[in-house]
Formats: C-alpha cells, sequence, structure tokens
C-alpha cells in the first residue's frame, strides 16, 4: 500500500505497514485452504491436479483408466507423450460422448473442480458436467486447443447427498478430448467462509505500527494515538441516474455510503443522440458534476453497446459506411468530453452475446473500437463489459475463456491500452464456487477487475443472495471494485432496489450497510509502549491519526491511500 501524508505536526513519528499474518487461530488455521491459481496459457505439460486431485480416483491417469469408464458411445484408452500420461476419448458420435467417473456428492457442499483438456485439432470448447440424482450440474468450460493443454477451472453447489457422474462435453464430435490432472476438491460452508476471512485479512486489511520520538530521536512513551478512518480504500459503489438531481433524501441516503457510481443510462448513446447530429450531454453533466461535488469517482458506461436492441432509432437505416462514421464521432465526443474525469471506461457493452457492430462493420470492429478509445483517452482503463461470464456456468457465450478469447484479439491491436475486466454480475441463485474459480481464471490476466452491475433477481433469498455476492467478491485478491446497480427509481429500480420510495432500507440495503460497517476500522486509541510503539490492524484506506504527549501539544496527519494493495512492509518517517 504506498502512502502519502498531509500533515502539521512537530512530533516526528515513524509509521510502519506489516504485511498481515498468514497463520491465524481456531478454525480458520485448520481450515482446508483454497487455492486461488489458474493458468491461463497453453502448456506443452499439464500442471499438477489442484488439490492433489481431491476426491478423484485417479486423477493424473497413472494407473491406466482406474476409476475411468466411457460415458455415451465414445472409446477411451490411456496414451503418453513425452512422459506425461493421459486419458483420450475418440470415436465420439455425441456431444457428450466422453470418459466419466462415478462419484457420492455430499447436500450443501461447494466443490472446486479443475482439469486439463486438450483436444485433437483446431479448438474447442469443451465443458464438465456433473450428472445428479436431482439434475444436471454445470462444472465450468474451456476453449481447448490442439497441441497444448489448457486449465478448465469451475465448480458448483451439490443440492443433494447422493450418487453423482463426471463426463466431459463438446459440440464438435469430430474431435478427440483429452483429459488430464482432474481435481475436485469438496469444501464445507464453514470452509468456505473461512477462504474469504482469511482473504480479506490478507488482501484487505494491514498491520500498522507507529513510532513517537521527540525531535532528538528519542521514544516517546506513552503518547496517545488515535486513529480515525476517513475513507475506504475499496470502492463499493452503487448506479445513480437523473432523480438524484433534485431529490434531497436520495442524495443524503447516497452520498453518506458509496464513493464510487456509474450512470444508469445518461452517458449510453440512446440517452445522449436521440436524433443524428443533436447531441445533449445535459443529465450527464449534471450527475457528472454532483459526483464531483460529494467526492465520488465516476465510471463512463457505456461508449457503445452491442445489442441491437438498445440503439439510437436513427442508427438502423445506415449503411456500413454511414454507421462507420456515426461510431467513429461518438467515441470521439463522449470520450473526449468526460477524458481526465472518469475512473474507467466501459468500452464496449455485451459484446460476446451480441454483434450489431461486428454484423455491419467486420470482426475487427471492436478491436477498433478500443483502438479508437485508447487514442482518445490513454489515461483510464478500458473495459470489456460482460454478464453471465462468473453467474452462470450454462451460458457458453461468455465463459471466462471465451471472455479472454474476445480480449485477446482486442489486446491484438491494442497493446498499449490499458484494459480492465468489467463483469455485470446479474445474478439469480448464486453458484459461488464458479464465482470464485472464473475470478481465479480472469484474475490471471493481472488486468484490473470489477463488478459493475451488481444485483440479485427479485426472490424471498434476494438479500441472503445478495451478500453472499458481496462478500465472495470483496474477499477475492483479484477484485478491484463492486458497483451496485439499484439506481432508484419511482416507479421502480431496474432488477433490484436498496430503499423503499422514501429511502428506507429494504433487507438489501441492510445488507449492503452491514457489510461497509464490517469492512471498515472503527476508532482505534491507545498509548504508545516504552519504546514509542504503538500496533493496529487496519483495512486499507485514508487515515487521520493523531498524536498527543504531555511533552508538546497536539498534533495530526492523514495517511492517504493510493494502492490497495500490500505487496511488502513498508516504513517511512514523518518529520519537520
Amino acid at each position: 500500500m504506498e502512502i502519502s501524508l498531509q500533515k502539521n505536526n512537530l512530533i516526528t513519528m515513524l509509521l510502519i505497514l506489516v504485511c498481515p499474518d498468514l497463520l491465524f487461530s481456531g478454525f480458520e488455521a485448520n481450515a482446508l485452504p483454497y487455492d486461488y491459481t489458474a493458468s491461463i496459457e497453453c502448456l506443452e505439460t499439464p500442471l499438477k491436479p489442484l488439490h492433489g486431485g481431491g476426491i478423484i480416483l485417479n486423477p493424473e491417469l497413472n494407473m491406466g483408466l482406474k476409476g475411468w469408464q466411457a460415458f455415451g458411445d465414445a472409446k477411451i484408452e490411456q496414451r503418453e507423450l513425452a512422459g506425461n500420461k493421459f486419458v483420450a476419448v475418440h470415436a465420439r458420435n455425441h456431444p457428450t460422448d466422453s470418459i466419466s467417473q462415478k462419484l457420492y456428492l455430499q447436500q450443501e457442499t461447494l466443490y472446486s473442480f479443475s482439469a486439463w483438456i486438450q483436444v485433437s485439432e483446431g479448438n474447442e470448447a469443451v465443458a464438465a458436467v456433473f450428472k445428479t440424482g436431482t439434475g444436471f450440474k454445470h462444472g465450468g468450460a474451456v476453449v481447448a486447443e490442439s497441441k497444448c493443454w489448457s486449465m478448465l477451472k469451475g465448480g458448483f453447489t451439490s443440492d443433494a447427498t447422493g450418487p453423482a457422474e463426471l463426463y466431459f462435453e463438446s459440440k464438435n464430435t469430430s474431435i478427440e478430448i483429452w483429459v488430464d490432472s482432474i481435481s475436485l476438491q469438496p469444501f464445507t460452508t464453514e470452509e468456505w467462509a473461512s477462504h474469504q476471512d482469511q482473504s480479506i485479512k490478507k488482501v484487505r486489511k494491514a498491520k500498522v505500527r507507529i513510532q513517537a520520538i521527540d525531535k532528538q530521536g528519542n521514544p516517546l512513551s506513552n503518547a496517545t494515538i488515535t486513529i480515525q478512518q476517513n475513507k475506504p480504500g475499496f470502492p463499493i459503489g452503487c448506479a445513480i441516474n437523473k432523480n438524484i438531481l433534485k431529490n434531497t433524501p436520495y442524495q443524503k441516503w447516497f452520498t453518506s455510503r458509496f464513493t464510487v457510481t456509474t450512470f444508469e443510462d445518461e452517458m449510453k448513446w440512446y440517452s445522449t443522440e436521440v436524433s443524428p447530429g443533436h447531441e445533449d450531454y445535459t443529465s450527464a453533466d449534471a450527475l457528472l458534476s454532483f459526483a464531483k461535488q460529494h467526492n465520488i469517482a465516476v465510471r463512463g458506461h457505456n461508449v457503445l453497446w452491442d445489442d441491437p436492441k438498445c440503439q439510437p432509432g436513427w442508427l438502423y437505416s445506415l449503411s456500413p459506411a454511414e454507421l462507420s462514421s456515426a461510431v467513429h464521432k461518438r467515441i470521439v465526443s463522449v470520450m473526449s468530453r468526460y477524458r481526465g474525469q472518469l475512473i474507467a471506461w466501459d468500452v464496449v457493452n455485451e459484446n460476446l452475446h451480441f454483434s450489431f457492430f461486428e454484423s455491419k462493420l467486420g470482426d475487427q470492429a471492436t478491436p477498433n473500437f478500443y483502438r479508437l478509445a485508447h487514442a482518445v483517452d490513454w489515461s483510464v482503463p478500458l473495459f470489456l463489459n460482460e454478464y453471465n461470464t462468473i453467474e452462470d456456468s450454462r451460458d457458453w457465450a461468455a465463459t471466462p475463456a471465451k471472455y479472454l478469447q474476445k480480449l485477446r484479439q482486442i489486446q491484438g491491436l491494442t497493446r498499449n491500452a490499458k484494459m480492465g475486466i468489467g463483469l455485470e454480475s446479474h445474478f439469480g441463485t448464486p453458484n459461488l464456487a464458479y464465482m470464485r474459480a472464473s475470478l481465479d481464471t480472469l484474475g490471471a490476466t493481472g488486468l484490473p477487475i470489477w463488478l459493475t452491475e451488481l444485483d440479485v433477481l427479485s426472490g424471498p433469498n434476494q438479500a441472503k443472495y445478495l451478500e453472499q455476492i458481496l462478500m465472495e467478491a470483496y474477499s477475492h485478491p483479484k477484485v478491484d471494485g463492486i458497483v451496485i446497480w439499484a439506481a432508484w427509481k419511482p416507479q421502480g429500480c431496474y432488477r433490484m432496489c436498496l430503499t423503499d420510495n422514501n429511502f428506507n432500507n429494504l433487507a438489501t440495503g441492510n445488507v449492503v450497510d452491514n457489510l461497509l460497517r464490517q469492512w471498515q476500522s472503527r476508532a482505534v486509541s491507545g498509548l504508545t509502549d516504552t519504546r514509542g510503539f504503538f500496533e493496529a490492524t487496519l483495512f486499507h484506506g485514508d487515515y487521520e491519526i493523531n498524536i498527543t504527549h504531555p511533552s508538546s501539544s497536539a498534533h495530526s496527519f492523514v495517511v492517504v491511500s493510493t494502492n490497495a494493495s500490500l505487496q511488502s512492509p513498508l516504513t517511512f518517517q514523518v518529520s519537520v
């Protein structure tokens, strides 16, 4: 965590930030750890199975085909290349023809799954499926290649105790499927929660050690240290719309909670250019002014939307050349207007599910959009914003592998652009094991990851599910921020509101408030020891630190976090 100081003090202070302890007491220390690692490289040889294979029998195929059998009409055999043994599936007539292993699952248990996959030619999507007594559980999918091994990482929660069968699926029946290093690791809900707690302690908090010394460098014992958090380091926000501009209760409720926002519709193309050539940024300008006034960061949303239903009406009649010109003008107009005032851009929305612009401008349309966007505003990350990448393992169009495939296409034409991973996060019933595994895979890019439009479908468990998703996202070491999609309107929110029309919290709002309180440091006060030291463990963020001592008057300074990631101990000295 890099920090800078704003100070007004005559007592010299030494402040040390120490990496949090890696071992924890009680249940956490004994719980089976979770492996957050994932590979997005296609490797010559697969890596060892995670968790030693978990409950999978013969996970590395070193014991022939023991534990494995053909599924459907497939033929299977053990093969060996360069000393590595694996199972090959051939003579496939149906998408589900593959290998399988019979398992026994436990109810309300979360299962982390991984395997290394290769196909005999080309590149094809291959999915892992678990056939259970209550239906099919989709464990995840990967775009496998020939001549190298790709890691499939996923998971699911078992809703019943009983027998199950793992198998693999690919729609292209002409290819062989090769499988190796398979793992299925069960975790209880208590163990899963302990992973979250451990991760929060490791990536969201730091141990602070302050030493007070006098002008001669001598330690000051019994100095009173008071630490007060001014702002959290991890950005959590909520969407807003123009209704907030003239609604004081809405403003008070919103500004007392959130540090970042996204405009629900006001920056979208169909809002800013209803008729060709007549741009109107009045609402977006007013919302940005409001956000600045309250020191709330803004994400730009969105420059283009690939859904054919979500275009300005006049766009549909344009020729390809006219459309290309209109898109160019749109990108330059909106991004130059707000350049330097936002923290990110959602450049293209829902590009994995829809292809309005590609269908008219060609397969390279999206990379070209990002290249132009980077030329206009190179200062902030450019996000690809998509849904179902972490929400639904059954949606093959938007798997992490498909997302990465599109991302690489964009990066091929915009090598110097700062890219970001935007995950809309419109959830029904959350699959936390799949969500975590998907974040692991996407996190292997090293790019910033945001949950950009988080909400949960209305139902009796809406608040419960929201809490589970927020906890999973906040605790994940690769997630950099969260925006909740609950902009208030008198007629109701998009899918989920946090308050009623009088801005009294609903159950979902209470969940958010409780977690915001849980993820902030309470005021800390104490005395320095005989060596002048005082220690505290704090969430990353901006802090005001006050010091008093009988030998001098009271003084204070502000510690401002500029990077929420603490990789190594940091020592600095405050002096006049």
